[in-house]
């Protein structure tokens, strides 16, 4: 069970349309005063021990109830915060058992309907502890049987073994000292901090519903899709255009060093030799499907797609460094329940996944610094720098020991200590890897880029190149992502501008990724045509007209709702000026926004040099407003 408590002056609601599971209801209205608002989600796992997690969910509630002093709680059914939803009907039970609950405590309980789709209007009090939230995890949850005709999940012996493979953590400083993390200095490194906490602990589970899930349903990005598996996400259009442009530009990043893509299969045999033996070799948990009498796999990465295809290739050391990449849409891990919440861990993902073929390690090794440079700009274009991210390097002993300055020249790079892992021995097929790892609001690490050196690979698949005396050779392999996950980057980049708002800044995505560029607001309907005169004139750029028939200030707030970069508003006075009046999100602050006259041009000269030749895509809705559906209903 997922809880959202929000401590509020009223929430109202109104049940106005049913699902096919809807509760019969007599009033689709009701409000109340001064309450604890309890937003619930009543999950899959629950179904194990319905009866705990009324009791636990309970607990929690009342728990919160008596920190803020409320007597009045409303229960309201809220899907969105969870992608592993329970059956209606164990919902409805659970929901009616803990009103009955609640009510047992002492409290003035209501409860809003299970299954409509519901307007409501909240306001949060906005104390420290105004927004909290539980998770409740029922006894024997993790000991639920499968279903009668349902295959396990495929578990690799990488993942059994990785559980107890013994690794040795330091802090590698920029004075090329290993450290140990318990006694490490860590003053102005607090994110670093929390990484190596995170690290070190290897507790993966979210008990908390992290900002972005929020930030990613009110923009119109992305949600949760309950008709599919959980971890697979619906991408709205505005979600869908970001989504396109990233993908757009790490393969533009891709094709200046040279990578050819390719697209490879995403179902594969289980039992091929090569394969079976890869999957042994790499830490995930995978889809399998049954068809035609084959146990098949869904892929989790392009590796060996590209792999086989570099086995049936004929290669001359003359075309080394090879660089291949593919944009994998979807990879698949069967990550655990516990691990999914919104854009950070799911189990159908985009992955840019590039492989280069090196003559040898000292050749390996110059790519994987020219890669590693590749990575740090390829975030900082995305919106990331340095200063948003901290640095794993993770290597066998003696490929330390062999290449310190290798390593420490990796740091100095940085700027900054580093996370590193060692191991004794290999049990990986790589014995050098680096990621950049996004550290969240919840202190949650996500890996970004990476970059690792492969000297397994080669051989298992058999591929080989021809060397300048004519003799067959093993290329060492590169993997790169030069951004990790497309959906881990929309993830970082809310969780980065959540916390910049925490700290007083105004939120915003990157003008280039922005769905909106430039909104023009007509004051009345005599004003759209001039409106859309502008707009005609901002060609090339992202631009929409707000012609709803609302107040200019419910436009105003619902184009910074939105995240809009800049806001034009066309009334009377503007209607035979050359100079317009523009509100600059980036140069205004909480309630005080920035108004700036400029012309046409010099908009347009602004958004070029802000755009600066990253890729672009048309709006990815109607121009006008007023013709626009909504995706999500009132969060």
């Amino acid at each position: 069970m997922q809880l959202l408590l929000i401590h509020s002056d009223f929430i109202e609601y109104e049940a106005r349309k049913s699902t096919p599971v809807a509760e019969k209801i007599s009033e689709p209205k009701d409000r109340m005063e001064d309450a604890l608002v309890a937003f619930i989600a009543v999950e899959k796992q629950d179904e194990a021990n319905p009866k705990y997690v009324v009791e636990k969910g309970a607990e929690a509630i009342a728990g919160v109830a008596g920190q803020v002093k409320a007597n009045r709680i409303m229960l309201y059914p809220y899907a969105h915060l969870s992608s592993s939803l329970s059956s209606p009907k164990v919902a409805v039970e659970v929901l009616t058992a803990l009103e009955e609950a609640m009510k047992s405590k002492g409290y003035e309980v209501k409860r809003a309907p299970f299954g409509w789709y519901k307007a409501f209007t909240i306001k949060c009090k906005g104390h420290p502890l105004s927004e909290l939230s539980r998770t409740i995890r029922p006894e024997g949850a993790e000991s639920i049987s499968i279903c009668a005709g349902e295959k396990p999940e495929a578990v690799s012996e990488a993942l059994k073994a990785e559980e107890k493979l013994k690794s040795y953590f330091y802090v590698l400083d920029v004075d090329g000292k290993l450290k140990d993390p318990k006694a490490f200095d860590y003053k102005g490194h607090e994110k670093l901090k929390a990484f190596v906490d995170y690290e070190m602990a290897k507790k993966r589970a979210v008990d908390r519903v992290p900002p972005h899930v929020e930030l990613m349903r009110r923009l119109e990005l992305a949600d949760y899709e309950p008709g599919s598996d959980p971890g697979n996400m619906r991408f709205y259009p505005k979600g869908r255009m970001v989504k396109s442009l990233l993908e757009s530009f790490v393969l533009m990043e891709a094709a200046k060093k040279g990578a050819m893509e390719v697209e490879t299969p995403i179902m594969y045999d289980m039992e091929h030799p090569t394969l079976k033996k890869y999957l042994d070799r790499f830490p995930a948990r995978q889809y399998t499907v049954v068809a035609d009498k084959k146990n098949l796999f869904l892929r989790f990465a392009a590796c060996f797609g590209q792999f086989l295809m570099s086995h049936d290739m004929t290669i001359s050391y003359r075309n080394l460094p090879l660089k291949m990449i593919e944009l994998t849409r979807y990879s698949f891990r069967k990550e655990q329940r516990g691990e999914l919440v919104g854009l950070r861990r799911l189990r159908a993902f985009t992955m840019p996944d590039m492989h280069t073929l090196c003559a040898d390690m000292s050749a390996a090794m110059e790519e994987f610094r020219d890669q590693y440079e590749m990575c740090i700009n390829t975030l900082d274009r995305i919106g990331l720098t340095l200063d948003d991210y901290e640095v794993a390097i993770r290597f066998t002993k003696e490929f330390y020991e062999n290449n310190r300055g290798f390593i420490e020249g990796l740091v100095k790079r940085a700027g900054k200590p580093v996370l590193v892992e060692m191991w004794d021995q290999r049990f990986f097929y790589f014995v050098l890897k680096f990621e950049f790892n996004f550290i969240d609001s919840l202190d949650k690490a996500s890996a970004l880029s990476t970059v690792q050196i492969d000297v397994e690979n080669a051989e298992r698949y058999d591929i080989a190149y021809t060397d300048q005396d004519g003799a067959k050779r093993r290329p060492v392999i590169l993997h790169c992502s030069p951004s990790g996950a497309i959906e881990r980057c929309i993830y970082a980049l809310l969780e980065k501008e959540f916390m910049e708002g925490e700290r007083g800044l105004v939120p915003m995505l990157p003008v280039w990724l922005s769905p909106t560029q430039v909104r023009i607001i007509s004051l009345s309907d005599r004003h759209v045509e001039r409106c859309r005169e502008l707009a005609k004139k901002l060609g090339g750029f992202r631009v929409d007209i707000d012609d709803r028939e609302e107040t200019v200030n419910k436009k105003v707030r619902d184009a910074a709702k939105e995240w809009v970069p800049y806001v034009v508003t066309i009334g009377d006075a503007e209607m035979g000026k050359d100079r317009l009046p523009v509100v600059v999100r980036s140069e205004s602050s909480p309630g005080k926004p920035a108004r700036v006259e400029m012309t046409i041009e010099e908009l347009i000269k602004r958004l070029r040099d802000e755009v600066n030749a990253m890729p672009a895509r048309p709006l990815p809705l109607a121009e006008s407003l007023a013709k626009r559906p909504k995706f999500v209903g009132s969060i």
